[in-house]
């Protein structure tokens, strides 16, 4: 996941909110109780272009990152992974095709995070997360 906030309270208060509407889907779900998150979480703040770049990949490319860690046979024809959120992002270097339900995501606000990783190159949906951004299997 990729976070944009104001302050380092505005970044908690939103984590903090997520978990708690991500516990009662998995709890419900489930017919438990109980907490499903760790307290913590990893948090590395992005400065440059490459690193924003990177980070969009291995988000989006999570997906083929672990076929290709599990030594399974990554697919020809690259396609976005349906439960990213991927299909609402403009920066793929091939057309995707077009989308008509409402975004699931929020607009970027940041220069870094809507404009200034692009200076990197756009994402290609072939890429391996992980490896040196650009490269294609």
């Amino acid at each position: 996941m990729i976070v944009e906030a104001t302050s380092a309270r505005d970044l908690a208060c939103g984590l903090k909110s997520l978990a708690a509407r991500f516990a009662r889907a998995v709890n419900r779900v489930f017919a438990r109780v109980g907490p499903v998150l760790a307290d913590r979480c990893h948090v590395h703040v992005l400065r440059t272009p490459l690193e924003v770049r990177n980070a969009i990949a291995y988000v989006l490319l999570n997906a083929r990152r672990h076929l290709a860690k599990a030594g399974r046979k990554l697919p020809r024809i690259a396609r976005i992974d349906p439960a990213s959120s991927g299909r609402w992002f403009s920066g793929w270097c091939t057309l995707a095709p077009p989308v008509h339900d409402p975004p699931a995501v929020a607009a970027a606000r940041t220069w870094l995070l809507s404009v200034g990783w692009r200076k990197r190159g756009l994402i290609d949906a072939a890429e391996l997360p992980g490896k040196r951004a650009g490269s294609v299997e």
